[in-house]
């Protein structure tokens, strides 16, 4: 594979996750106020699956192909952040809709703002430690985070949109909360790993 056409594919698989979110945001809002049409949201989940598939194929074949980049480095978490801030509220204004899931919504409410505030807190460390020339490419804890998100977030959207026998309610709060786990467990990782940068820039500050 020559190495500027390899590259080309992976920045573009890597990009592609946008569109296919948006699509899936379009489907699910056509499935919620045609609820009849299930087609809309067997086709809403198919759209997220795919887009959670872009972030397993594009870092493999990066490497596979020896076209790991820093730009590839960087956009890939850009495009993870795309994936929660559409996914996320989606799923959110999805479970709010259904008056039986009111405290689930408001554990929804909380799930979507820490992975906000996890994402902003990041940022804010990798952009320190880059100052220091700091590796800031993403730790296990954060390509696990992204790796068990993905598929729960699928999960979800099929309990919300569809609500299968085979997936209760105490299943989905369970990978919820396991979820929120991993997401406090990285920011202490992140926060552990840049706490050398942070000490220097606040003695210089």
């Amino acid at each position: 594979m020559d190495q500027k056409r390899g590259l080309l594919i992976v920045n573009v698989i890597t990009f592609a996750r946008v569109p296919f979110i948006v699509i899936f945001m379009a489907l699910a809002v056509a499935h919620a106020y045609n609820p009849a049409h299930r087609l809309l949201a067997i086709l809403g989940t198919v759209s997220l699956a795919v887009a959670a598939l872009t972030d397993l194929f594009d870092g493999q074949l990066a490497r596979k192909w020896g076209v790991v980049s820093k730009f590839g480095a960087m956009a890939d978490p850009l495009m993870d952040k795309v994936f929660y801030l559409v996914v996320f509220p989606t799923l959110l204004w999805l479970l709010g809709r259904d008056a039986s899931e009111s405290i689930h919504a408001l554990i929804m409410l909380f799930f979507t703002v820490l992975y906000i505030l996890r994402d902003q807190w990041v940022t804010f460390l990798r952009s320190v430690g880059s100052l220091y020339g700091a590796d800031c490419r993403a730790n296990w804890m954060g390509k696990f985070r992204t790796a068990a998100s993905f598929p729960i977030a699928c999960v979800i959207y099929v309990y919300a949109a569809l609500r299968p026998a085979f997936l209760p309610q105490a299943l989905i709060f369970i990978l919820e909360a396991f979820l929120i786990v991993i997401n406090l467990g990285s920011m202490f990782t992140y926060t552990r790993e840049y706490m050398p940068y942070l000490k220097k820039s606040l003695r210089k500050s």
